[in-house]
């Protein structure tokens, strides 16, 4: 995919404080329907000059909190973004990017990854309703994308 509608200024919408609802399925690309449902914070900023964001987060699993960071950097030669996670409890594992781009006011990111030690797509998906409450989409494929299983989502609420 190509970041045709992308420009550095793309993720403005998200900087600031968050509430976050989090809906994450259980185990994934394992047929199950088992769902948790938990609350976070993200606190969002600019980096880079303005060609990069990041956000530190804070999930209260049922297990109990742990933080992460996203990591967002903007290339302007190819209009695309690269996105990256890590989470506290692995600081050591940097994610593979998710790449990609707005287009029509969607951000659709996909990486190649694996699961278990086997090969799978990831797919983001961002939206921004006019209501000031963006939601995030995570998907896994393990036919290289000819079927999904969204398998995480989360909806933010501006925070204190």
């Amino acid at each position: 995919m190509t970041g045709q509608d992308s420009a550095p200024d793309d993720f403005d919408f998200f900087i600031g404080s968050w509430d976050v609802r989090h809906h994450r399925l259980k185990e994934r690309l394992a047929g199950c329907n088992d769902w948790d449902d938990f609350s976070g914070t993200a606190v969002v900023r600019k980096i880079l000059g303005g060609f990069g964001n990041m956000d530190d987060n804070v999930l209260h699993l049922p297990g109990g909190p742990y933080r992460a960071v996203t990591l967002r950097s903007f290339h302007p030669g190819t209009r695309q973004w690269a996105i990256w996670w890590l989470d506290g409890r692995y600081p050591w594992v940097l994610d593979a990017p998710v790449v990609g781009g707005f287009s029509e006011g969607v951000g659709t990111f996909h990486a190649d990854d694996t699961l278990n030690g086997k090969a799978i797509r990831v797919r983001y998906l961002w939206t921004v309703p006019g209501d000031d409450a963006p939601h995030w989409e995570q998907a896994f494929s393990a036919d290289a994308g000819a079927t999904w299983e969204t398998n995480w989502t989360m909806d933010f609420s501006r925070g204190a």
